[in-house]
Formats: C-alpha cells, sequence, structure tokens
C-alpha cells in the first residue's frame, strides 16, 4: 500500500527564531555597563584636582596630570581640550542647596551648616576645590562666583531686607569656608574633634543671626 505525503511543517527562519529568544521573559536582560569615557573623566578631574591644589595652576602641567590619572596625556586633551579647560572643569561644583521655600526662615541656618557638612564630608571634592581657591587667584574667584551665584538666592528668600543680601551671604560664607578650612584642610585639631551635633550647634544660630538679625 503506497505511503500517504504528509506535508512538512513549516520551517522557522532565524530571525523568527532570534525574536523568540528575545522575547522569552525567562531570560535576564543585563543593565548597561557604565562608559568607559565616564570614569577616564572622573580619573582626570580626581587628578586635576589635587595637581591643581598641590602645585597652582601655573606650575601644574597636563603631563603631571595624566600620569596622576594613570592615562595618555592625549586623553586629558582629547576630554577638556586644554589645561584652561580642564581648569574650568575642576570648579564647576553644584553645592545643591536646599529650596528656602520649604524651610522655616528661622531654621535655615542650622540647615544650612548641617547641609554643608553632608557635602565636605561626603567626598573631597570641595576640599580639593578650596585648596586650589586659597592658592589660586583664577581658583579664589571661582570661588566667589559659586558662593555668590548659588547662595545669595537663597539669603535674598530669608533676610528682612533683600538688598543687604550680598553682605548676609558673605557673612554666612566666612563662616562656612572658615569652617571647612579648619576643619578639612589646616585640620586644626580642636575644629577636627567636633562632633557633627556639636558644630551645627555652634554654627547654626550665628548663621542664623547673618541670615535674619536686625542690621546692626
Amino acid at each position: 500500500m503506497p505511503l500517504k505525503n504528509h506535508p512538512a511543517p513549516p520551517s522557522t527562519s532565524a530571525s523568527e527564531a532570534a525574536a523568540s529568544v528575545s522575547a522569552s521573559p525567562s531570560e535576564p536582560v543585563d543593565a548597561p555597563a557604565p562608559r568607559r569615557s565616564d570614569a577616564t573623566r572622573t580619573a582626570i578631574l580626581a587628578a586635576a584636582r589635587e595637581r591643581f591644589a598641590a602645585d597652582g595652576y601655573e606650575r601644574a602641567t597636563i603631563r603631571a596630570i595624566a600620569k596622576d590619572a594613570r592615562i595618555d596625556p592625549s586623553m586629558v586633551m582629547r576630554y577638556y581640550g586644554s589645561k584652561e579647560g580642564l581648569f574650568a572643569a575642576v570648579l564647576d561644583v553644584d553645592l545643591r542647596l536646599p529650596d528656602p521655600a520649604g524651610l522655616d526662615p528661622h531654621d535655615v541656618g542650622r540647615v544650612l551648616v548641617s547641609h554643608f557638612l553632608d557635602l565636605w564630608e561626603e567626598n573631597e571634592v570641595l576640599t580639593a576645590i578650596l585648596r586650589v581657591g586659597v592658592t589660586n587667584q583664577a581658583g579664589a574667584a571661582r570661588m566667589q562666583s559659586i558662593f555668590r551665584d548659588q547662595l545669595s538666592p537663597v539669603v535674598q528668600r530669608t533676610c528682612p531686607d533683600p538688598e543687604q543680601a550680598p553682605t548676609r551671604a558673605a557673612l554666612c560664607a566666612s563662616q562656612l569656608l572658615g569652617l571647612a578650612l579648619a576643619r578639612y584642610v589646616l585640620r586644626i585639631e580642636p575644629a577636627v574633634a567636633l562632633h557633627r551635633a556639636e558644630i551645627v550647634a555652634w554654627l547654626g544660630p550665628t548663621v542664623q543671626r547673618y541670615l535674619t538679625a536686625p542690621n546692626p
């Protein structure tokens, strides 16, 4: 008896198979790996902060910074173009100050001191920039602009007379930067030994007075 011819099952194309595999929910999807360029930029900026702080702008060289970052000098130029461009990137910092609209006006001093303690202690970026600022005129000018542009609006929203905001902001900066210089750069022992709560208790009322006290 002759055998019946059964139709062959439809073949699955390679593209369909790949789509089936990619659509399978059982296969985990790996998160994208961090870009190598991001790690390189981070290494360059960290090395540049230390080198500018130690040697000053004039003496610091691209070659020395690249050596500290363990990369070729051409990579520094590729990402930042020049020493001037690198220096500008080093001094570019966001203080991430809290919005005074959501704060009790009588508590802003304490909040600012606590916030700056977080900034100084969570990483060494601001400390390195402060060291650059006290050794280099351009670094000092940059620190002035950072505090003027970012701190003054907070003070203006808090103080009784907005026209006094620049003066009051400068007085606040004198306390905040003075603490950082004594505690993290010069490392004066009594300032280093103070606990966080003690610093807030000492400086919070002083900064608050600069913000809201009547003009003497």
